[in-house]
């Protein structure tokens, strides 16, 4: 049985690279919706009804355990599909998602108590993030700022450009003019450690930002250490399968701005 990464479109190849450096050893499938992304614009219902036909689609590839490494389907569909779906379609098969993982590292960064979150529409609307906060560090603020034009910059490969300083700068403006007292950012969408080094440069002095990658990849190595009933039925040989429902050269393109390696990834209808 494999370890399924899931996506609406690239933003997760972040995510899954991070965890094959972490645990090289495992079988994983890399499937992206690219044929019907973005989800970040799409409502609550649409999200959780393309996020479950995906998983499902995962599971039927023999994946015992399933990766959103998305915020959006982590926001929109996660909890629903945990607690609705999975003991009915597959009772020992498990769906983690992204925003945990994130939130459960924020408590011991943030000294002034504030805390930035830049991600999609669709997240930010979710209001995922400070609920998940507020479980864990009730104490805690959190200000959210949607950057709608940042993942059509990096898609379109224009992130690295000067032009994309305006809207980078737009977004943090924005988000400092909310609340000036915010020490700790969270890039709450995975497309976005693509443009760190501007966000860097915008970001007011001292301030810490917090990418997912690493972070998922270590709780997923623990959550493995500490679930020995789900560890053991992953299969060890090393590998990894790419699988997109939109045009396969496109897709193997676009992955290069996410991966150090070409890849070959193979078409998927899923209906």
């Amino acid at each position: 049985m494999k370890i399924g990464i899931f996506d609406s479109g690239y933003g997760g190849l972040t995510i899954m690279e991070r965890i094959r450096h972490r645990l090289p050893e495992y079988d994983y499938i890399y499937l992206g919706d690219n044929a019907r992304s973005p989800y970040g614009t799409r409502s609550f219902e649409v999200v959780y009804h393309y996020t479950l036909q995906c998983v499902e689609q995962l599971f039927a590839m023999d994946c015992q355990l399933v990766i959103l490494a998305c915020n959006t389907a982590s926001a929109k569909a996660l909890r629903s599909i945990q607690q609705k779906d999975l003991p009915k379609i597959a009772p020992n098969r498990r769906v983690l998602g992204v925003i945990r993982p994130t939130v459960e590292q924020v408590g011991q960064l943030t000294e002034s108590g504030y805390i930035g979150i830049l991600a999609t529409d669709g997240t930010i609307q979710s209001h995922s993030y400070p609920l998940e906060i507020a479980k864990l560090f009730p104490n805690l603020h959190v200000v959210g700022q949607a950057c709608p034009m940042w993942v059509p910059l990096i898609e379109n490969r224009e992130h690295l450009k000067p032009g994309a300083d305006y809207f980078v700068k737009e977004y943090m403006d924005a988000l400092f003019t909310k609340e000036a007292r915010i020490d700790t950012l969270i890039l709450g969408c995975t497309h976005y450690p693509l443009l760190l080094q501007k966000i860097k440069e915008y970001a007011p002095e001292g301030v810490k930002i917090i990418t997912q990658g690493e972070i998922v990849a270590e709780s997923l190595a623990d959550y493995l250490l500490r679930h020995p009933e789900q560890e053991e039925q992953c299969s060890k040989g090393g590998t990894i399968t790419f699988y997109t429902t939109e045009w396969v050269e496109k897709f193997n393109s676009n992955a290069s701005l996410f991966l150090n390696q070409s890849i070959e990834a193979h078409h998927i209808t899923i209906e």
